[in-house]
């Protein structure tokens, strides 16, 4: 939204209430004629709240009061709009018991913020979904990064049947880069625990000995609050937010 950072004297409430009244009353109806309007604005807000989370229908359409295949069609019109983006799980041959649910990430966290009703940055930074609204903004920023480059973002995220994640994976030129995303000044060396679960798509014997379907493993990253790019160990880093 340029015009908030272009003026620092709108009130980015209003700004907001007037961009989503514009979105319900003329983009919506073009794109799938929504009935009612409110039950859509409740929906996109249960759907913020949802932020940096793995996408159940059944439960989004539970918390909105509508059917599931609804909320899936809602959901497709955020994502289409770019309200909101879906990222696919990473698939690999060599990588079992990998869930195959899409994870959800609203591109905007000030309009995330104004649908949950978050009244200032000191109020959402003690909030219990300050952590989630991070990883959906450090996640925003790679992705647009691609899209203002032309091009499309090669990315993923990983999580398997025993609850290990990875928050953001991003594959190009046959190279998978594992992403933490931590709100914190020291995450510590424990952030990077789950990077090992990628091993398997770099060994040539989860492949039967065919070299050519191994997937290099490139240098891991830690997104955080620290103050300087800094080693974790040999092959990852902790990369401050303002870098990226």
């Amino acid at each position: 939204m340029p015009q908030l950072y272009a003026d620092e004297n709108v009130d980015w409430e209003i700004y907001y209430r007037s961009y989503v009244d514009t979105y319900l009353q003329r983009d919506i109806r073009d794109l799938a004629q929504v009935a009612d309007e409110m039950q859509f604005y409740n929906f996109m807000t249960v759907a913020a709240a949802h932020t940096a989370r793995p996408v159940v229908y059944e439960e989004l359409a539970a918390a909105a009061g509508v059917s599931a295949p609804t909320a899936k069609k809602w959901l497709s019109i955020l994502v289409s709009s770019h309200i909101a983006a879906l990222v696919q799980p990473y698939h690999n041959n060599a990588l079992k018991s990998v869930v195959k649910m899409p994870l959800l990430h609203f591109l905007d966290t000030g309009l995330t913020a104004y649908l949950l009703k978050w009244g200032s940055p000191e109020v959402l930074e003690r909030g219990a979904m300050s952590g989630a609204i991070f990883e959906s903004y450090v996640f925003s920023e790679i992705y647009k990064s691609y899209l203002n480059a032309g091009k499309e973002p090669p990315v993923f995220y990983y999580r398997d049947k025993e609850q290990k994640e990875i928050d953001l994976l991003i594959y190009q030129n046959g190279v998978l880069s594992p992403i933490e995303i931590k709100k914190a000044a020291s995450p510590g060396k424990g952030a990077i625990k789950n990077f090992h679960v990628l091993d398997p798509v770099s060994k040539g014997e989860f492949f039967g000995g065919v070299e050519s379907l191994k997937t290099e493993i490139g240098t891991g990253s830690v997104i955080c609050m620290a103050g300087d790019l800094l080693p974790v160990d040999a092959k990852n880093w902790y990369v401050p937010v303002w870098l990226i």
